[in-house]
């Protein structure tokens, strides 16, 4: 059968999750999409635009326990002008077999650091020695609501021959934030770290429920 391996500790979706997150959103150009975006063969040539985003993610609640993730969604891509995460990065084993096999998330396990000064996050993705990110971002103001109604993800995955498509929902309570420092080690994630975000928001608690895909509907 084709598809991603059933993961020994397997998680029936559809997931409820609760956290903290960092997302930065960005207007892309095709050609570093192209170049840059990590897009498997069935993707090049087909990027359409729009909103692209890179988030930084601590689960506190998650059917695998608490766990950190980075991802990158560079936009739409056509025919179904839907989303697809081309990269992603998490610091827990159980949810990467999970996400690959039931939602076709090509996640990937690295270690993941999280510390907090102040307003300040302090991120560290892979190893200390040679990291794939290491990001400061900083917040504050009047909160606000966020929802996925203004940010919508509507994903497209395809992994190991078989197809995923997810259309995750999630709120929460929002402040604008500005990153201080960014490097990325371009061999492993898209180099954001020369561009500048249409929008830097800090959304802290945020609500999440990744339903079951509309295929894949043998792996419930």
């Amino acid at each position: 059968m084709n598809g991603p391996k059933k993961p020994e500790y397997y998680f029936a979706g559809p997931w409820k999750l609760k956290g903290e997150g960092i997302i930065l959103a960005y207007k892309f150009k095709k050609e570093w999409v192209e170049k840059n975006g990590f897009l498997k063969d069935e993707l090049k040539g087909k990027f359409k635009g729009g909103l692209g985003y890179v988030m930084l993610v601590r689960y506190t609640e998650s059917p695998v326990g608490p766990y950190n993730e980075l991802l990158f969604i560079p936009g739409k891509f056509f025919p179904d002008k839907k989303q697809s995460i081309t990269k992603i990065y998490v610091d827990s084993e159980s949810s990467t077999q999970n996400g690959r096999y039931k939602w076709g998330i090509p996640k990937e396990t690295v270690p993941i650091i999280w510390q907090k000064n102040g307003k300040t996050e302090i991120i560290g993705v892979g190893s200390e020695e040679d990291p794939i990110l290491f990001c400061k971002i900083s917040s504050g103001g009047i909160p606000f609501p966020a929802t996925t109604k203004i940010l919508p993800i509507n994903l497209f995955q395809e992994l190991e021959g078989k197809t995923f498509f997810t259309n995750p929902k999630g709120h929460g309570w929002g402040k604008l934030a500005k990153i201080e420092t960014m490097k990325v080690n371009s061999d492993y994630f898209p180099d954001i770290s020369k561009l500048k975000p249409l929008l830097c928001v800090k959304i802290n608690p945020f609500t999440m429920e990744f339903p079951l895909p509309e295929q894949n509907v043998d792996q419930q």
